[in-house]
């Protein structure tokens, strides 16, 4: 079907399209033309992501140079797998209705655990044990020693990558994450750093909000996209959770002994390094007094996370003086993680602001908010000079450091609350320092500074006006669509009682009665004979709803009265 957008022609792939649809491309397109961002509430089930496709691949044929790229952010691989779906579906019914070949590649970025097809790696379930043996096969300083001896094993998907692939582009089609490593095994390409190096050149990227949100993240895998481009957030009714999760940390007395022995472990480190490379140390020193960029610039294989908040105009500053020596470092590291556990010590909930927290460290241990504020460089930088390729065993260090960057880089908009006790066990001593994001705003606003338009878009944005408030931004279109029913196929209702008389309700204190979920399960049978085309029920949480259904099974298997009536139990 073609359709006039407001002067837009935009194929739509299918025969028929709902009113709201229409409706729904044309506030996109005024947002488009705009060069703003958008709030878009449309049910679900009524074609959101055929939609936005349709429309946006449209306006990016019919203005290359207005809009270059389609970022398509969603929050599982099953959703991201549904998008390239769809989208394949829309390039193929161009290539019919235009009769042209396509000239537009599409890809899905997920984790090295989704796309690895290295014979022993990918057999790895966790994806940190993958990324860690990824890492110890791949990262630069193990690759030049392979040069000159022959038993140190890399990986091979990756080298032929290296040598062929970055000089062959994808050629022009649209790959979900099974089509890329099919297309890594017969080029013997690595299907994950083929997808990192294709997001420069691909019209369309549909990955995980992380890649965006995450700023530890974003500075490695998006920092090369550029500003005419279309952010989608699908899905984004719980997006300021993601911000407030991506910008959050939480220290635990574990964590800190952990990070305890890895200082230890950096203690032996350089003093091996320093009795066969002093030389090594000693340049990554002038490098530091140069400025921190030139000693930040990491290959794309060396598993070192990015500083999570520091501007550009800092990092061309050069680092603090008394944490530029590595043996230096290691000791500031170690009295900070003193000072930390000194900190868990308590009998009740403390709560307090970043700036108090940094008063009281240098109160009583002199540590200064300036290179507490490098911290997340500096241990990068001594990382990745010491050549360790694995970083797993560092995990809790390189999350302390991030705090310690993130707690004297942000005076507003956080609280440290610190608690004796885990919410699961309250009767035991367990502490827990949680470094909590109070402000959405922090996470999202570069992705709003740094692209032309930005699309927040779901079934379920009711307040409207909400998300602009807890994401700071101002959008030139905001809109609230209506499903269109054929019929009058909405009929409120409630039920009280069972056709027993017995009350029923959902309220904690009667939900595990067993008359209750009897009930419950009568009432669906007995409302499925009557309504057409299925019915949808919903639960109050997953817990309540697994514990509802294995009672009904359990309820099937001793011959009690069965309330799917010899019908498999609803889900």
């Amino acid at each position: 079907m073609k359709l006039n957008i407001d002067g837009l022609l935009v194929y739509f792939p299918y025969d028929y399209i709902y009113p709201e649809q229409y409706s729904y491309m044309l506030e996109l397109k005024r947002s488009l033309d705009a060069k703003g961002h958008c709030v878009l509430e449309m049910p679900c089930g009524t074609g959101k992501t055929v939609s936005l496709l349709s429309l946006i691949i449209a306006y990016q044929k019919t203005y290359p140079l207005d809009v270059t790229k389609l970022i398509y952010c969603s929050r599982t691989v099953p959703e991201l797998e549904k998008v390239v779906e769809e989208l394949k579906t829309l390039i193929e019914y161009y290539e019919k209705e235009t009769g042209e070949p396509n000239d537009l590649v599409g890809l899905a970025l997920s984790s090295r655990k989704n796309l690895c097809i290295h014979p022993e790696v990918s057999q790895e379930r966790e994806g940190k044990t993958v990324d860690g043996r990824c890492a110890r096969l791949t990262a630069s300083f193990i690759r030049n020693r392979a040069k000159h001896d022959m038993s140190i094993p890399v990986c091979s998907f990756y080298e032929e990558f290296e040598n062929q692939g970055r000089e062959a582009p994808l050629p022009p089609g649209v790959y979900n994450l099974d089509d890329l490593r099919e297309y890594g095994k017969e080029k013997h390409w690595c299907p994950y750093f083929l997808a990192r190096h294709g997001i420069n050149h691909a019209n369309v990227v549909v990955y995980s909000y992380y890649y965006l949100l995450d700023p530890k993240i974003a500075e490695l895998v998006s920092k090369e996209i550029s500003r005419n481009t279309v952010v989608v957030f699908d899905e984004a009714h719980n997006i300021d959770n993601v911000c407030i999760e991506s910008m959050s940390v939480n220290l635990s007395k574990r964590t800190l002994d952990k990070c305890q022995t890895n200082v230890e472990q950096l203690t032996r480190q350089i003093q091996q390094i320093k009795d066969s490379d002093a030389q090594r140390l000693r340049g990554e020193y002038q490098r530091l007094v140069d400025g921190l960029r030139d000693a930040s610039v990491a290959r794309e294989t060396d598993m070192i996370l990015s500083n999570p908040v520091l501007p550009d105009e800092v990092l061309q500053e050069a680092v603090p003086g008394n944490i530029r020596n590595a043996e230096h470092f290691v000791s500031f590291l170690k009295r900070f993680v003193e000072y930390l556990k000194t900190r868990l010590r308590v009998q009740h909930v403390v709560s307090e602001s970043p700036p108090s927290f940094l008063r009281d460290c240098s109160q009583k241990v002199c540590i200064e908010r300036k290179p507490l504020r490098f911290c997340s460089e500096r241990l990068g930088s001594l990382l990745r000079t010491l050549e360790l390729a694995d970083t797993t065993d560092y995990s809790s260090l390189i999350l302390m450091a991030n705090f310690a960057t993130l707690v004297s880089t942000y005076a507003k908009g956080f609280v440290i609350i610190i608690e004796p006790f885990d919410d699961r066990t309250p009767t035991i001593s367990n502490p827990l320092l949680k470094f909590s994001c109070m402000d959405a705003s922090v996470a999202i606003k570069p992705v709003f500074d740094r692209f032309q338009s930005v699309v927040i878009t779901s079934g379920t944005l009711s307040p409207l006006d909400m998300y602009p408030k807890i994401l700071d931004f101002r959008p030139v279109t905001m809109a609230t669509l209506t499903s269109t029913l054929a019929r009058a196929s909405v009929c409120p209702m409630v039920v009280t009682r069972g056709n027993d008389q017995v009350a029923i309700s959902s309220k904690f204190e009667t939900r595990e009665d067993i008359a209750v979920i009897r009930n419950y399960g009568n009432l669906l049978v007995e409302l499925s004979t009557v309504v057409p085309d299925g019915i949808v029920c919903f639960f109050t949480s997953y817990v309540y709803m697994e514990n509802t259904v294995a009672a009904w099974y359990e309820q099937c298997k001793t011959g009690a009265e069965d309330p799917g009536d010899g019908l498999n139990p609803p889900l």
